[in-house]
């Protein structure tokens, strides 16, 4: 009778620590899926902010704004053909 109280008591603390790391387990994966989706709608974000940024570039450097901006505020202007000079630069190896 002894014995078998004592296969009872150790199949009842084998079931409760059982049942504790289940809720363990179960607790953590809960903490790291939400951390999941924080990181999902941080990389949406990022994302968008990236999109952006490209379309900001490309509006900075295209040839036509650049070309405006070079007459209007530096007031640079296309040189005519006998202002500009060519240079020939010898290459090194190849003279």
């Amino acid at each position: 009778m002894l014995k078998r109280l004592g296969v009872i008591g150790g199949l009842l603390l084998a079931l409760m620590g059982s049942s504790v790391a289940m809720v363990h387990s179960k607790y953590t994966n809960r903490l790291l899926f939400n951390h999941i989706q924080r990181l999902q709608k941080q990389i949406e974000h990022l994302d968008v902010e990236w999109e952006q940024l490209l379309i900001e570039e490309h509006a900075l450097t295209d040839h036509s704004r650049v070309e405006a901006l070079a007459r209007s505020r530096l007031k640079m202007k296309m040189p005519s053909a006998d202002e500009i000079t060519y240079l020939n630069v010898p290459v090194k190896g190849h003279e």
